[in-house]
């Protein structure tokens, strides 16, 4: 079961103590949120611009222009130049390299990517490439997708190909972003592209998913020798919303927290999963999916409360957060407290170097009259964050970096554009971009904490 949350104050947990040498400062994005020129180029149809299509997201919206990043990449580039970031985590949208999902390899989509990586070298930022973002090639999906055991070796397949064409360039290597959240929204709960539900399904994705895993590790260790390869998982307590909610909560966290991460680091699905998982783990699949790694990335942006529900297809679904949390404007409550206990508890069970590759801020904020964008909501819940981070490292946590969700406004899956997280503010009908207050708290924040273990500071 998810421990409770500790109540400890964070406040001056910055103020004298140095951050980790060598500490890293970044921001993420994903393709399929950010790039749009989604039938350009050769690009294939990914699961998303199927379920767009389909009417599934808020206000009908779609990918198809997004940012524009796929023409603006530049523009972008030189934003987090400005900003002062050392790494940049994106990822590379596998329909773009692969429009069939396997096949022949679509040279136009290759070649974007070399020039979005060559840029970040030229700016001196760190390219992070994650494989897999949500985005499955539609023509996969038409065979099965993540429910059959194929697509661990299609994945493979894909890894390697982006292996031997970056590996030159690109040394930190990400599997899959959110495991647990694209398979549980995507085939337990239905409510994320593909869109079916059943645990059945589920499960069967969950271990296809963790066997791809482990076969892309291999192969990008093969490929480029000195690579440092791990994958990010969405981290955070599941709490019960009642104390009779304890069993769906306990549930809830072994598919949330632990479903991916034990069987990779540890080799073992958790307790409360594994007699489920048994009847999809053939001989020999426990050791393909737990392969050596180099770093744990968590993402975090608040508890989950779980609540009983005999009717869901698991038996549980999300219910209330208590009345006395604050809340963003997106009802997501602000713990920072939980933020630091999931630093520690991932630093002690999985013995890896963590990287925070997502945190951030959802609101509805706009442009003043004057043409600024004054998102001080957005810098006090940051601000609270990193102190709590800054905690768990004073405490033991082996933490050695941390990037922003995210760089941009962007397609924010079934909320479409009616939610904003970025950094920078987007607005979609001209795709002008206009750093908000935030931005520059957070290049000032960089600037302050530097790469040399000065004393921390957050502003």
């Amino acid at each position: 079961m998810a421990r409770a949350v500790k109540k400890r104050s964070t406040r001056g947990a910055s103020s004298s103590a140095a951050w980790p040498r060598d500490f890293i400062w970044g921001v993420s994005t994903s393709s399929f949120q950010i790039e749009g020129a989604t039938r350009e180029d050769g690009r294939g149809l990914s699961i998303w611009d199927s379920f767009c299509a389909a009417g599934r997201v808020a206000n009908r919206d779609t990918g198809d222009i997004a940012c524009d990043h796929y023409h603006r990449y530049a523009e972008d580039v030189a934003l987090m130049q400005t900003l002062g970031v050392q790494a940049y985590r994106f990822s590379v949208a596998w329909p773009r390299l692969l429009p069939g999902g396997r096949g022949p390899a679509n040279e136009a989509g290759l070649a974007f990517y070399d020039r979005l990586i060559d840029a970040l070298l030229e700016a001196r930022i760190e390219p992070w490439l994650c494989l897999y973002h949500w985005d499955l090639p539609q023509a996969l999906d038409d065979l099965g997708g993540w429910t059959v055991r194929d697509a661990a070796g299609w994945f493979a397949d894909y890894a390697t190909l982006v292996a031997r064409r970056y590996g030159d360039r690109v040394k930190r290597f990400a599997t899959f972003n959110e495991p647990s959240v694209f398979t549980l929204f995507g085939y337990g709960f239905g409510d994320s592209a593909p869109g079916i539900s059943g645990p059945d399904r589920l499960r069967r994705a969950i271990h296809n998913v963790n066997l791809a895993h482990g076969a892309a590790v291999d192969v990008i260790r093969a490929i480029v020798p000195d690579a440092l390869i791990g994958a990010i998982h969405n981290y955070q307590p599941c709490l019960p919303a009642t104390p009779a909610d304890a069993e769906a909560a306990e549930l809830f966290g072994a598919y949330w927290d632990h479903a991916f991460p034990d069987p990779q680091c540890l080799g073992t699905y958790p307790a409360r999963l594994a007699p489920a998982m048994e009847p999809y783990v053939q001989p020999g699949d426990l050791a393909r999916i737990c392969r050596p790694i180099d770093w744990f990335g968590l993402n975090h942006y608040s508890p989950i409360y779980a609540k009983t529900n005999k009717d869901a297809p698991l038996g549980f679904t999300f219910g209330p957060a208590p009345p006395d949390l604050s809340h963003t404007p997106i009802a997501w409550p602000i713990h920072p407290d939980a933020f630091r206990d999931s630093l520690l508890e991932v630093s002690t069970r999985y013995r890896l170097p963590i990287y925070v590759t997502e945190n951030g801020f959802g609101g509805h904020e706009a442009p003043d009259t004057a043409g600024s964008v004054n998102d001080e909501s957005r810098i006090h819940y940051l601000k609270r964050y990193i102190e709590a981070m800054h905690q768990a490292i004073a405490e033991g946590a082996d933490v050695r970096g941390y990037f922003v969700w995210s760089l941009l406004d962007n397609f924010e899956w079934g909320s479409g554009y009616g939610v904003r997280f970025g950094l920078v503010y987007v607005d979609y009908p001209t795709l002008r971009r206009i750093p908000k207050a935030s931005f520059r708290w957070y290049a000032d924040l960089i600037k302050s904490a530097g790469r040399a273990g000065r004393p921390a500071k957050v502003p």
